[in-house]
């Protein structure tokens, strides 16, 4: 393998370049996160079991200490760091090192970093998002020998540091400190794409055909929508739906009735199975949002996920209700060679609820030594993991007693302990014993923080979004997380969870249901574990 160098700018295009999720991952090219998870939590090698696998005190953790301060991320190179994020950034110092030079290249309040990274950066609000009291920052650090990320005494609450390692034979530009003229344009025109996200003219590609469609399903019907046997990518899949005279029951009931589901290459069994809905990142029923992969406006929605195929590809929407429904689709398409697209990974999007697959459920139940992991994804072979769409339905009686603060109170002082998302991300690539991603929680893992306290609003930004969640939290919440810089490449394996320490049925008449639709790609001519799953399934909680 020759030498690849990569500019800045190129590092920086991979923030919105989903065409570049189809190419396989190089060997030894590896992603992962270091957070502040609670340390407690080990993997026993002789006994080949999880302890304190649940420990939940997750703003305290770290690699080592050196006097006052903590280690935060310590790597070797080539590599670089694509986000960072904060619960609640303090006035103690970040100081990053690089390439093992005894001075920092970077020493501000970690406060900040986010605020003002340097006097180029002061107003790049999609890179720098604020979700919710969650501080994000997309802006690349990348380095050729070595990474180390020092945290100051009062550094704040909580942190993650999401990064790739390339191959050594991968030449990137160590950062200094500073950003040139080129650098900081690139930046800029990141910016601009991501604050663009979801209008027509965004992520385009040269020759792009269209092709327009209007089918009508009958119960139990389904139609095809494209299918062509050429060799080609999908750029971009546009549905509109005419629900908005529709009640919001039907609606909800409707878009999970409806199913997509894309077959490549002439494959027997789908790469692409979703209810309509939920494939394009929200449940129950439309709530508008708009990230850069996905998005829904108000009968309207997207996907602009980049979908290769070599010998042909078939799409098609089932009905599995009890009424006719009518769609109308645009697909966005190119030809490209067989000589390029043999090589690209495929596409593939499942919807799934409690599914465990192969793993020996009982070890994953209370009691268990891999309790509370919570399945997202089980895939064998290479690909990358982009992202997740998690619908959950967690829904309470109301408390007899009242509390002192809105709603159910606050802190230590709730009338019912309510909160479904403590749970970490654990991401598992090619046999690992213990997670290279290991986080603090659900909502510092979609970006934002202390979700457990009102107030609880809707957002979205290009890469985290939470599209609904009921004024008081009783209810539906949806949210999603995609990878795109940060895709996780695997070349034999991965297996991703995420934590869910309530029931689906919790104390009395309690109910917190998951359902996910997870988004990868993985090696042409190989097929997923995953099957449809029945409307009953689907539809079987409250109101969707």
């Amino acid at each position: 393998m020759g030498t690849t160098s990569l500019s800045y700018r190129d590092l920086v295009k991979k923030l919105y370049d989903l065409s570049a999720l189809s190419v396989p991952p190089m060997v030894g090219e590896k992603s992962g996160s270091f957070s502040s998870y609670d340390r407690s939590s080990k993997y026993s090698e002789e006994t080949n079991l999880y302890e304190n696998w649940g420990a939940n005190d997750d703003g305290s953790g770290y690699i080592r200490k050196e006097g006052d301060s903590i280690v935060a991320l310590e790597l070797d190179g080539p590599g670089v760091i694509w986000r960072v994020w904060s619960a609640h950034p303090g006035d103690g110092h970040i100081r990053i090192f690089i390439d093992e030079e005894n001075t920092s290249v970077l020493d501000k309040p970690f406060k900040d970093y986010f605020d003002s990274f340097g006097d180029e950066l002061l107003n790049f609000p999609s890179l720098n998002p604020t979700l919710s009291r969650g501080r994000n920052s997309y802006i690349p650090i990348p380095f050729q020998k070595s990474c180390k990320i020092v945290l100051d005494k009062d550094w704040g609450n909580y942190y993650h540091f999401t990064y790739t390692q390339f191959p050594k034979e991968v030449r990137v530009p160590s950062f200094n400190g500073e950003f040139d003229k080129e650098a900081a344009i690139a930046l800029a025109e990141a910016d601009r794409i991501l604050y663009l996200r979801g209008r027509a003219s965004v992520n385009r590609y040269e020759n792009e055909n269209q092709q327009r469609v209007k089918v009508t399903v009958p119960p139990g019907e389904k139609a095809v929508i494209f299918n062509k046997h050429i060799s080609g990518a999908i750029t971009m899949i546009r549905a509109n739906i005419d629900i908005e005279t529709m009640g919001e029951v039907d609606k909800k009931r409707i878009l999970r009735e409806l199913v997509i589901s894309m077959e490549w290459d002439g494959e027997q069994s789908p790469s692409v199975w979703a209810p309509l809905g939920d494939f394009f990142g929200s449940a129950p029923g439309v709530n508008t949002y708009s990230s850069l992969p996905l998005g829904m406006h108000e009968s309207s929605f997207y996907s602009n996920w980049y979908m290769p195929f070599s010998e042909g590809a078939n799409i098609e929407i089932a009905n599995d209700g009890t009424v006719s429904q009518t769609v109308n689709f645009e697909i966005n398409y190119i030809d490209l060679p067989k000589s390029k697209t043999k090589n690209l990974l495929r596409f593939h999007a499942k919807w799934h609820r409690d599914d465990f697959q192969y793993l020996n459920k009982g070890r994953f139940t209370e009691g268990g030594d891999r309790w509370p992991d919570w399945p997202l994804l089980l895939v064998k072979g290479k690909g990358r993991y982009c992202g997740v769409h998690l619908h959950v339905y967690n829904t309470w009686e109301e408390p007899e007693q009242s509390a002192d603060t809105w709603w159910y109170g606050r802190w230590d002082r709730k009338t019912i302990d309510w909160w479904w998302g403590e749970g970490d991300e654990k991401f598992f690539i090619d046999g690992e014993k213990f997670p290279s991603t290991f986080g603090t929680g659900s909502e510092d893992y979609i970006g934002y923080a202390w979700a457990a306290e009102p107030p609880f609003p809707m957002f979205d930004s290009a890469f985290a979004c939470q599209p609904f969640i009921e004024i008081d939290a009783n209810g539906h919440t949806s949210v999603n997380r995609f990878h795109v810089c940060d895709n996780i490449p695997f070349n034999e394996s991965f297996e991703g969870f995420i934590e869910k320490y309530k029931d689906n049925r919790w104390e009395n008449n309690n109910v917190c249901i998951y359902a996910t639709t997870v988004y990868w790609y993985q090696s042409a001519g190989t097929s997923d574990i995953y099957e449809p799953v029945s409307v009953n399934e689907r539809v079987g909680y409250s109101d969707f």
